[in-house]
């Protein structure tokens, strides 16, 4: 990170944290007011929910690339630089642009922190720093993530042509409630009735009702899973799956995609169903060839990502159970590993308990660590709890580093010749971030 980025990025981390959530957008929607509305200049699609939000929101963006739309994409949190956050043509803005993002929007920021007894956080000012970025470009399109929320998160601002709901599950209950229903009442804020809505299949009832109600009551146009739309068939294959599609205007069928799982195909349905809204009004099918062309080139690091060979290392942000049982399937579909030994660090906000009881299955050792944020779990009380849930403390191994937690998965995972080892690295976003960095990964992939 060069000095002019490290200057601004330690200014937005003086604010109040991204994980803290404000239920207010008025200073947001002052704050733009005052801008001009750059947001206002170009189309959104807007996305909410608890997982797969940036893997949708890469397919979504990069199909509207290939036909030839300029785009713009908003997604958190980032796993290397802050400039991931804002894309341009499927690119992070430069260190140059980013800078000058906030140059922009800082005179702003300024004058509605002195009307209001809460200053604007992190979160707020790196969205607005989107916006400005965006109309800058200027994009015809921007495909925008939700923080954490959906009400009261900082991107509600946008006025969305099309609107996309994820699976919903149990995440940042601090913020978000323990209730399911609360919690997809707060993602559900997003739908608009001028905007087509596309909802993933919910896991909980609850949050499905709370979906539809919200649906009618403000009178949206939507496609569900397993209604007007769906995964028909997937074949998984080398270095991706084959997939037939079933959206509002056609079948797609023997679409290849580049990532790895169902929760992918999953997400893919929704990409497709919500650039065919953007694009055609749901009355025409994409065509084919863009189509093919798109998802065979999109890609989503972190997201069970292979970083090295022999033994594999897969990565994966999978930071909570939904996360871990996405993992968990992939791994078993795609990995012919005989031995798996896993790497987990978990954040203390998260439910480590639930997160390493559906990972034990899958792994026949686990060597507990902690990545650099200070919100992980220390590596010893990570460990004392894995030890409980594994039964056996001889598959428990700690190493409070990161660099030496890799080295002894590999070693681990290699001392037998007659077991095929692999490696997966999870728990949480900055340990799936820095697994990659030590292994000198790509920081961004389009």
């Amino acid at each position: 990170m060069d000095e002019t980025l490290r200057e601004v990025y330690a200014a937005l981390l003086a604010r109040a944290p991204e994980n803290k959530i404000e239920p207010d957008i008025s200073r947001v929607q002052r704050a733009l007011n005052l801008m001009g509305d750059p947001h206002l200049d170009y189309q959104t699609i807007h996305l909410a929910g608890t997982n797969g939000k940036t893997s949708t929101a890469r397919m979504s963006e990069r199909i509207l690339r290939e036909a030839g739309l300029r785009t713009g994409r908003f997604t958190s949190p980032h796993l290397h630089t802050p400039t991931e956050r804002i894309a341009i043509d499927g690119e992070p803005i430069s260190t140059a642009d980013f800078a000058q993002a906030y140059a922009d929007v800082l005179p702003f920021v300024e004058m509605v922190d002195a009307e209001n007894a809460v200053p604007m956080t992190f979160f707020e000012v790196v969205t607005l720093m989107a916006f400005q970025a965006f109309a800058s470009a200027p994009v015809d399109v921007a495909v925008i993530e939700t923080g954490m929320g959906g009400t009261w998160d900082a991107t509600n601002a946008v006025a969305p042509a099309v609107t996309v709901i994820t699976p919903i599950g149990y995440d940042h209950q601090a913020y978000l409630g323990n209730d399911i229903a609360d919690i997809a009442a707060e993602k559900a804020g997003i739908l608009k009735t001028d905007a087509f809505a596309v909802i993933a299949e919910q896991p909980y009832a609850e949050a499905a009702d709370v979906l539809r109600e919200k649906l009618t009551s403000v009178g949206a146009s939507a496609a569900l899973v397993g209604e007007q739309i769906g995964v028909i068939s997937r074949t998984p294959g080398v270095g991706g799956q084959l997939l037939t599609l079933q959206t509002m205007a056609g079948r797609y069928e023997n679409v290849f995609l580049s990532l790895l799982g169902s929760h992918q195909a999953e997400n893919a349905l929704l990409a497709v169903a919500a650039c065919e809204a953007f694009l055609t009004g749901g009355q025409a099918p994409l065509d084919g060839d863009l189509l093919a062309a798109a998802l065979a080139a999109v890609t989503s690091p972190g997201r069970a990502e292979v970083v090295r060979q022999a033994p594999t290392i897969v990565v994966d942000a999978a930071h909570n159970p939904a996360g871990a049982e996405a993992l968990v399937e992939a791994v078993r579909e795609n990995f012919r590993f005989t031995h798996t030994v896993g790497i987990v660090g978990v954040l203390a906000d998260k439910d480590s308990a639930e997160i390493l009881a559906i990972l034990e299955p899958l792994l026949d050792e686990v060597v507990v660590t902690r990545s650099s944020s200070p919100r992980a779990i220390p590596a010893d009380e990570l460990a004392d709890l894995a030890r409980d849930i594994f039964e056996d403390p001889d598959r428990v191994h700690e190493a409070p580093r990161l660099d030496d937690a890799i080295q002894l998965a590999v070693d681990l995972a290699e001392r037998r010749d007659d077991l095929f080892g692999g490696v997966v690295a999870c728990g949480s976003v900055t340990v799936a971030a820095e697994v990659r960095a030590l292994l000198k990964a790509p920081e961004d992939q389009a």
